[in-house]
């Protein structure tokens, strides 16, 4: 502290030392003088003693304040410590700084920059991309039982960072029941099928607007009067069906026709040369997926289908010992319907004009009858071109047949509802076991629309583990209150024919779609496939409802197999649906991003869910605080506005709910062409 005290303040000290002395001398001085004084008596001795002291005090007092006063003495050349002065300043105590901060310790490392993310406009040749059936990836592939065809999604490093464009001119779809007739040139720009199914009525260019007028291959008439015929051989109007599947199901005009008489069909084909017979199925407003029966299940639980359904699908159903109808009997209900137009039927008026002889299809339709009774299906009618098998109601008499039918076997070990991925197999599924032979396999399903909010049997039965009837009832009434809270948000929710296409990415018992039955629109139920989560399609298609498997993150064992210390090793990535650009009109994703965390890159999901939704789209995201507050962060830079709100049951829920639009965009105008 020395060290710090400039040749001034000692000076300074001096000075202050000297008066100090002088004054001591005198206050002595003056005790001496007044001690002779004999006019005061010795009982006055202390109150001199506090009369001096006072004085001391108040001197000594009034030296502190003149000593601090003082500035610093100036320095003249001709004092003889001005060489002294000369060196360098320092200050005075009472301003010096004291350092507390210890000078011994690592450099802090320099904070990390966040990462702003950055995901811009794919090429326009991505315009219609969809990743897991891309055409030069399927290259890749076995040719044989159309495995090429089937899923194969990209890998975690050819995942695409960009957003898929709408093409230039994209417009809003029309607005049904209108859009079941009329489309938008500029929203699928295809014309192929106008030339190649022109004498079928598939589809017309009329301007810049598509018209479907409702025709197939097998119904030139059209699909209302095709449904009407085969409504003469079974009923369609008492609502004991309610959920069908068209394997082959070309612009899904027959699912279409179906909707007005409260049957809901899932329609799927595959991305082949018949060019965006899906993307005009969903562009209607039609239920579809890309899909193909090839060498693994169809992405539904077993018993799901009320009926199924091939006009003229090109599926070889008497092939590989059956297999293809061995997969329709897993998803068809227990005396559901399978209808069959289009070759081999009704071959001995139609073998001309199908280019192949008499002989050959009498054949094919042989072996598919041989195929039916294997199945222990039942033959019910066949008139003109439409032929109509029924599954049994159980499988008491079939396991009886088995002595007279070795082939197909029943299963015996496979999950019948495991349908990811999961291999086919020459094996028949086996139905739930009934007590006598009227009961019916799984349970009597109510009439439509009773079923909608009817216990399933597979709560019912106690066969889906932890979830039981109260729990079904409470889920209902739940999902009634926050539809109701989400209308009251998005006024586009509640106005009656905005949206059409939705899609509920974690579905769980279908409540969200339940309470939406009485607007126009069809819910995609989407049951994400985890080893932690309960498989709950099957009560959703119980409900009268439809879905889909779908896993947004996938591990798989890479091919080759990678062995690590003789270790398989697993590489994991995110998994786009079977569906194509712009398929859905509104999104609702009910705790996904938690669900997958730590597993898949939210940015991923985010994107595909950009890829899957329209221009002007909206979406719902239901999750904790802190994902919605990272999931804002992307959305923002992926041109969609967004806002967080409130739970339903107010602000101390750490539950939130994200609102958010995809703006409008599309690809730019393409160049135009300059003669060479």
């Amino acid at each position: 502290m020395l060290a710090c005290l400039s040749f001034e303040s000692l000076v300074s000290d001096l000075i202050f030392l000297l008066i100090i002395g002088s004054l001591i001398s005198s206050s002595m001085a003056a005790t001496r003088f007044l001690s002779h004084i004999t006019i005061f008596n010795s009982k006055n001795s202390n109150l001199y003693s506090i009369t001096i002291l006072a004085i001391l005090c108040t001197i000594f007092y009034l030296i502190g304040i003149w000593q601090h006063s003082l500035g610093p003495i100036p320095n003249s050349s001709s004092s003889p410590v001005s060489g002294f002065l000369s060196s360098s300043p320092c200050y005075s105590l009472h301003t010096a700084q004291l350092d507390f901060m210890p000078h011994h310790l690592p450099h802090d490392p320099t904070p990390a920059t966040a990462r702003v993310p950055h995901f811009p406009p794919c090429n326009i040749s991505f315009s219609e991309y969809t990743p897991c059936e891309d055409a030069r990836r399927s290259l890749k592939f076995d040719r044989d039982m159309l495995i090429y065809r089937q899923r194969h999604c990209p890998e975690k490093n050819e995942l695409l960072k960009c957003r898929i464009p709408a093409p230039y001119g994209y417009k809003v779809p029309f607005r049904w029941p209108e859009s079941r007739e009329f489309a938008w040139f500029a929203n699928v720009p295809h014309k192929e099928l106008t030339v190649e199914k022109k004498a079928q009525n598939w589809v017309k260019v009329e301007g810049e607007k598509f018209r479907f007028p409702g025709g197939g291959t097998m119904f030139p008439r059209g699909a209302d009067a095709y449904i009407d015929d085969i409504d003469k051989l079974i009923n369609l109007k008492d609502g004991s069906i309610r959920t069908a599947i068209d394997t082959g199901c070309g612009v899904a005009s027959w699912g279409a026709y179906l909707l007005s008489r409260n049957i809901i069909a899932m329609s799927f084909a595959p991305r082949d040369t018949h060019e965006a017979q899906v993307q005009f199925a969903l562009e209607r407003g039609v239920p579809a997926l890309i899909g193909v029966l090839a060498s693994i299940r169809l992405p539904y639980p077993s018993r799901a289908f009320d009926m199924a359904h091939c006009s003229r699908c090109l599926i070889p159903w008497d092939n590989y010992d059956g297999i293809y109808l061995i997969e329709v009997d897993r998803i068809l209900r227990p005396g559901g319907y399978w209808i069959l137009s289009g070759p081999p039927i009704n071959w001995e008026n139609h073998w001309k004009g199908w280019n192949r002889t008499a002989d050959d299809l009498k054949a094919e339709q042989s072996r598919i009858e041989t195929v039916a009774k294997s199945l222990c299906w039942k033959k019910i009618v066949q008139k003109g071109d439409i032929a109509i098998w029924q599954k049994p109601t159980n499988h008491i008499h079939c396991k009886a047949t088995r002595k007279v039918f070795k082939r197909p076997r029943f299963c015996q070990t496979q999950n019948p509802d495991m349908a990811w991925y999961t291999k086919l197999e020459k094996c028949l599924t086996p139905l739930p076991q009934v007590s006598e032979i009227k009961e019916i396999a799984g349970g009597q399903l109510p009439k439509w629309p009773q079923r909608l909010n009817a216990i399933p049997p597979r709560i019912s039965s106690g066969s889906l583990t932890g979830v039981t009837g109260n729990n079904f009832v409470e889920n209902t009434e739940l999902w009634k209150e926050r539809v109701a809270y989400y209308k009251n948000i998005d006024y586009q929710l509640a106005q009656t024919g905005r949206y059409r296409n939705l899609l509920d990415m974690n579905a769980y018992l279908g409540g969200f779609a339940a309470a939406l039955v009485d607007d126009p629109v069809w819910v995609m139920n989407a049951v994400p496939v985890e080893a932690d989560q309960l498989n709950t399609l099957g009560v959703i298609y119980e409900r009268g409802l439809i879905g889909t498997y779908q896993n947004w993150y996938f591990p798989f064992l890479s091919l080759p197999s990678i062995k690590f210390n003789d270790s398989l090793v697993f590489l994991d990535r995110c998994e786009a649906m079977s569906t194509y650009p712009r398929t859905y009109d509104f999104i609702h994703a009910d705790s996904i991003f938690s669900l997958y965390k730590d597993r898949c890159d939210m940015e991923d999901i985010l994107l595909e869910m950009d890829r899957v939704l329209r221009p002007e789209g909206s979406v719902i995201i239901r999750d904790d605080v802190d994902v919605l507050l990272k999931i804002k962060k992307i959305i923002d830079v992926m041109q969609w506005e967004g806002r967080i709100a409130d739970h339903e049951k107010g602000p101390h829920e750490r539950e939130k709910i994200l609102f958010a639009v995809k703006q409008y965009w599309t690809a730019p105008p393409l160049a135009p062409k300059h003669d060479q």
